[in-house]
């Protein structure tokens, strides 16, 4: 019987470089399962994007990768300009991993390696960003740019913390942004300090910060806009109404939609999944619903596991 094939993309700086430690452990897993794996560690940005977009077709029957949240968002950035879409496995191994969290994908390596093999697959939405693709989060304003902006050895040492620490030097000099957001026949107006358009039930690692009853296949994000606070007070209750998902309508605006535009007086840095996604006066966001299949866990084997 032939072999299915795998390409594994990996990022060999992810985390804490954890990948080198649990890569044969990995690959033993996939080769026990039938699996003839072609190994791909990434050298530099948008590696991962090039490998799954240019693969040969037809060739391999699923893509697998491991590394942080960067690493997924250019596998499937890659395969959403694929005419024939595979399966797309991951293993989780980056400073917060909010996205495998949502789909309970395994924090262990070796477990979450299993369920690649051994999973099922869910068709996931996708976010369409202009020209760009992002899995999870657009965000724009204050923390945004710790992301890119905070050292990989940070990352590493503090997790999701570094996000917070980064962030908090900022508090004194918060910027707002001018922007219109134009959704279906609705359209909001104001100073906002952030904003994000998530599909995830975490981010930074904050559970319940992206809204209530969400659900990844629906067709649609979860949006928050934060208003310019006027005084620290409000400035506290922003926090704790994020933190919470306490939403309080004088601070913030909380919605779904399937589409929307936003428009900005000036240009606004965005971030896609945590990496840059460019400065713009314009976005159009729009929600690819179930555009990918992702290996997530068998609820059935779990049920099995737990009896």
């Amino acid at each position: 019987m032939e072999k299915k094939k795998m390409l594994f993309i990996y990022n060999p700086r992810a985390g804490k470089a954890q990948i080198r430690s649990n890569l044969l452990d990995m690959i033993d897993i996939f080769v026990k399962a039938g699996y003839e794996v072609t190994a791909y560690p990434t050298q530099s940005r948008g590696d991962g994007i090039k490998a799954v977009a240019e693969r040969t077709p037809g060739f391999y029957d699923i893509i697998a990768c491991s590394g942080g949240d960067g690493t997924l968002d250019e596998v499937v950035t890659g395969m959403m300009q694929c005419e024939n879409r595979l399966p797309i496995g991951y293993v989780p191994a980056g400073s917060t991993n909010d996205f495998a969290g949502s789909l309970k994908i395994p924090k262990n390596m070796a477990q979450a390696a299993r369920v690649i093999v051994e999973g099922r697959d869910f068709a996931c939405d996708i976010g369409s960003f202009n020209n760009d693709i992002f899995v999870y989060i657009a965000a724009f304003g204050l923390f945004t740019e710790v992301s890119y902006e905070t050292r990989q050895d940070v990352k590493n040492v503090l997790g999701h913390m570094a996000y917070l620490l980064e962030g908090v030097k900022r508090l004194s000099n918060i910027k707002s942004y001018a922007v219109k957001v134009e959704c279906g026949d609705n359209v909001i107006e104001g100073d906002f300090i952030f904003g994000m358009i998530t599909n995830s039930l975490s981010v930074g690692g904050f559970k319940r910060i992206t809204g209530k009853y969400v659900q990844l296949d629906d067709g649609e994000f979860e949006v928050t806009l934060v208003k310019r606070p006027s005084n620290p007070v409000e400035l506290n209750l922003i926090m704790a109404a994020l933190l919470n998902r306490n939403i309080d309508t004088d601070l913030m605006y909380c919605f779904k939609a399937s589409s929307l535009k936003v428009i900005s007086e000036e240009e606004v840095s965005w971030t896609l999944d945590g990496e840059f996604g460019g400065a713009h006066r314009l976005v159009q966001i729009r929600n690819c619903r179930q555009a990918l299949r992702i290996r997530v866990p068998d609820e059935k084997e779990n049920t099995d596991r737990e009896v």
